[in-house]
């Protein structure tokens, strides 16, 4: 009965939120549109969704719901500037990522094939067929390695040594990728007026953004 008032409380609080901040917004629908602003809707919206659908047969529904509470946490990014700085650099390397997964499930999906065509056959092989071998190459090459697939024949053992240093060299990527856009992001300097992460209004003598705390 407490935790149920609590969650009342609660989500009458987040929606007052909701609506000052879509009111005081300069342009709402941006705001409602932006990351944030669906977050903030998404973890207000299942209380009410249980006053709309009260029927037992809806009841499961509604318990899968509630893991859109967690989306809360997300909002304190946008008060933190090494946050802030964070979630840029990855928005910003967002493109170079995607078409670097793309080339690490083409090398993988390679990779496999070749070990399939080198196990398969073999006394006691555990390459039975070819997503089995693709699925090992998932999970030597990002070094979880579990073990319950391996090569019995040399050649493959030694296609499975290059694969797990391969991996080592793979896994760096991403991470020098937002790094980089990290370090770009901290030197950039105000342009026009507005400050170089959150675009807002600053002037010649601020030497920290009032609204996302860059230093200018």
């Amino acid at each position: 009965m407490v935790l149920e008032i609590l969650e009342y409380l609660l989500t009458f609080f987040f929606t007052v939120e909701y609506i000052a901040r879509v009111y005081c917004s300069p342009r709402p629908r941006d705001y409602v549109l932006s990351f944030f602003g669906v977050i903030d809707l998404l973890s207000t919206l299942p209380p009410y969704l249980s006053f709309f659908l009260p029927n037992a047969r809806y009841m499961i529904l509604l318990r899968s719901f509630r893991f859109i509470r967690i989306f809360r946490i997300f909002k304190l990014f946008s008060f933190i500037n090494e946050g802030y700085l964070l979630m840029h650099s990855l928005q910003k390397s967002l493109t170079k990522i995607s078409v670097y997964f793309l080339f690490v499930l083409i090398l993988v999906t390679c990779l496999g094939t070749l070990m399939f065509m080198v196990e398969s056959g073999q006394p006691g092989t555990q390459f039975t067929d070819l997503a089995t071998s693709v699925y090992w190459a998932i999970v030597t090459m990002t070094t979880v390695g579990y073990g319950d697939i391996t090569p019995v024949t040399a050649i493959g053992r030694l296609l499975s040594a290059f694969v797990m240093l391969l991996g080592y060299t793979i896994i760096a990527v991403p991470t020098g990728i937002v790094t980089a856009h990290i370090i770009d992001e901290t030197k950039e300097k105000p342009k026009d007026g507005h400050c170089p992460r959150c675009d807002a209004p600053v002037r010649d003598e601020d030497h920290y953004c009032s609204h996302c705390g860059e230093k200018l």
